[in-house]
C-alpha cells in the first residue's frame, strides 16, 4: 500500500488539532501542480516543520483540485487551518510571490477524516527523510522502511479511532459505495467522508457545470443530495447532483426531479402555488446536459426512486 508523508505548516496543525473536523483542506498556495501520489483512500501522515520534524496525524486523501481561494474558504471554511478568511488569506499571499492577487487560485488536497495524535503519541520520522525535502515523500508498505512506518501508524490509527467512536457514541462511515474497490487495508473502509470532500468531490466529477442549465460560474454551483443526508442518504456521488442554486432549492423542496433515464420533471406545482415557474418549466422532458463520466458516479435509482416517492411534489 503507498501513502504520503507531507510537509504540514505548525500552525495549520495546532489549529486543526483543536477543532476535530470532519475534513480538511491541506492547502497549496502555488495552485500550479495537480497532486497524484496516492489513490483515493490512502494515507496522508501530516510530518511538523522544524524544530518538531514529527509525525502528528493523518488524514485519507479524497481527491485534488484547484479553487479560487475565495471558493476554498466558503467550502472548508476554519477546517483550511485558521479562524476567519482574513487570516486564511494573509496565510496564502504569505507564500506566493504575486502578493496583489487578492484571490488567487490555489491547490487543495482535500483529506477526510483526520486524526491528531497527542503529543506523547507523535512519531519519529523515517531515516530517509532528508532535510531538503520540502514539500513531502511517498512510502509504501511494500518496503521495509515504509512497513515499519505503517505499522506505528496503524497501532495509533486503531487507538483514535476506537477512543472516537465511543466519544462520538457511533462508528465510522466508509468512504465510497461497498461495491466500489476498496484501498488498503480493512481499516480505510471505515473513514468517514465529510461534507467539504462530498462537495469537491460532487462539483468536479459535473465537471463543474450545472447538470440541469450548464452554469458554470462556480460560487453558485452547489452538490445536492438526492436522498439527503439527514434521511440517511450517504456522501457518495451516485447519491448527488450538482445544481444551481436555485434549482437546488426547487430540488430539495420537490418543485423538480430527475428519472431513472436522466430526465428533467418539473412540478406543476410551480405554477400553481407561486402563479410563475416559466424560466423552469423550459426545462421539463429535457435530459441533464451533464453527467459524471464514471458510470458508478451517475445519479442511482435507488436515490432517484426514494427523491420522487418522498420529496417530489408531481
Amino acid at each position: 500500500m503507498k501513502f504520503y508523508l507531507g510537509v504540514t505548516d505548525n500552525n495549520w496543525y495546532k489549529y486543526l488539532s483543536l477543532i476535530n473536523p470532519e475534513d480538511i483542506n491541506f492547502w497549496q498556495p502555488s495552485g500550479t501542480v495537480n497532486f497524484k501520489v496516492i489513490p483515493p483512500g490512502a494515507p496522508f501522515l501530516f510530518k511538523l516543520k522544524s524544530p518538531l520534524n514529527v509525525i502528528g496525524g493523518i488524514g485519507f486523501f479524497s481527491s485534488h483540485t484547484f479553487l479560487p481561494m475565495s471558493m476554498a474558504w466558503d467550502t472548508f471554511k476554519n477546517r483550511n487551518g485558521c479562524e476567519t478568511y482574513d487570516e486564511f488569506s494573509r496565510m496564502i499571499i504569505n507564500y506566493r510571490k504575486d502578493k496583489f492577487n487578492i484571490n488567487p487560485t490555489i491547490g487543495c488536497i482535500v483529506l477526510t477524516n483526520p486524526l491528531f495524535f497527542k503529543r506523547e503519541d507523535w512519531i519519529e520520522v523515517p531515516s530517509n527523510w532528508g532535510n531538503g525535502i520540502v514539500q513531502g515523500k511517498s512510502y509504501n508498505t511494500m518496503d521495509e522502511i515504509g512497513k515499519k512506518l505503517w505499522t506505528k501508524i496503524e497501532l495509533m490509527i486503531n487507538k483514535y479511532l476506537i477512543t472516537r467512536s465511543i466519544d462520538e457514541g457511533k462508528s465510522q462511515l466508509i468512504l465510497e459505495e461497498p461495491s466500489s474497490p476498496a484501498y488498503g487495508k480493512s481499516i480505510l473502509t471505515k473513514v468517514r467522508l465529510g461534507q467539504g470532500a462530498f462537495r469537491i468531490l460532487v462539483t468536479d466529477a459535473y465537471t463543474r457545470r450545472c447538470s440541469i442549465t450548464g452554469e458554470k460560474t462556480l460560487p453558485v454551483l452547489e452538490a445536492a443530495h438526492i436522498r439527503p443526508y439527514a434521511e440517511s442518504g450517504p456522501h457518495f456521488i451516485s447519491n448527488a447532483i450538482l445544481l444551481r442554486s436555485d434549482m437546488h432549492k426547487l430540488f430539495d423542496c420537490g418543485y423538480l426531479t430527475i428519472t431513472n433515464d436522466h430526465r428533467i420533471e418539473v412540478s406543476s406545482r410551480i405554477k400553481e402555488e407561486f402563479q410563475n415557474g416559466k424560466e423552469y418549466y423550459q426545462f421539463h422532458g429535457k435530459s441533464l446536459m451533464f453527467l459524471p463520466n464514471r458510470e458508478m458516479d451517475k445519479p442511482n435509482a435507488k436515490y432517484i426512486d426514494w427523491h420522487n416517492s418522498n420529496i417530489y411534489k408531481g
